[in-house]
């Protein structure tokens, strides 16, 4: 039996960013499939229903791989897939896979012998990447840094290091209610030429998108408190 394709499909990274998101080919693809495997269901069936889902929301078959769902066995989400039924892979918000636990997922698809489509959709980091002025050529993602101050502020130095030897950009995270504290320790630790991008609220009303040296932003006052946000580092000399 042939077996069903898994979509990624990438999430608005904000609330009013339906919008901005949407593809034809998502539309059309969307509509075209009634299961899917899902961070958070809420989020998700919210977003189908923002895309122009024709599909009755009761119709669906929605398998949560969330936070308390985490460390069962996924094998019952390939159930669909196995018998020919193409399936929908959606983060929380932005590309699955991509500093995402549906990386398992994928995973699992390409153990299977299960053929994996990525949609075109929003990106945090490459969009901030973009938007850097950084080096595209060579960059790095750290994802998340060491909660304790002593391993973050070695881990921070770690990045600049690496900028430097490489000419390549560094690309890290924050819980959004942690972010003022990392940006004191990236102020804090980085040498005052080091450029320092803050890229926050991607593709919302009030999106926040600024490059400047660490000798500057020292003077910058800015509140990240609760709002999604990528730094990116570049020391090239």
């Amino acid at each position: 039996m042939k077996k069903g394709t898994l979509f990624l499909i990438p999430v608005p990274l904000a609330d009013d960013a339906a919008h901005k998101s949407f593809t034809p080919f998502l539309v059309d693809t969307v509509n075209s499939i009634n299961t899917y495997i899902v961070e958070n269901e809420k989020t998700a069936r919210r977003f189908l229903k923002e895309a122009g889902l024709k599909t009755p929301q009761s119709e669906l078959l929605i398998h949560d791989y969330g936070k308390h769902k985490r460390g069962s066995s996924i094998a019952p989400f390939f159930k669909e897939l196995n018998e020919g039924t193409s399936v929908g892979l959606m983060s929380e918000a932005g590309c699955p896979g991509v500093a995402d636990p549906g990386a398992d997922i994928v995973a699992e698809a390409h153990r299977r012998n299960i053929k994996v489509v990525p949609l075109v959709g929003p990106n945090a980091m490459l969009q901030a990447l973009m938007a850097s002025g950084f080096s595209g050529q060579s960059y790095a993602f750290s994802g998340y840094l060491p909660i304790d101050k002593g391993d973050r502020s070695k881990r921070i130095k770690d990045l600049e290091q690496m900028s430097q030897r490489y000419r390549q950009t560094q690309l890290f995270m924050e819980t959004p209610f942690r972010n003022n504290q990392l940006l004191e320790e990236v102020l804090k630790n980085c040498q005052p030429n080091t450029l320092l991008c803050i890229a926050c609220n991607i593709n919302a009303a009030d999106e926040y998108i600024k490059t400047l040296p660490i000798s500057l932003w020292r003077k910058e006052k800015v509140d990240l408190h609760k709002k999604p946000t990528v730094f990116l580092i570049y020391k090239g000399s």
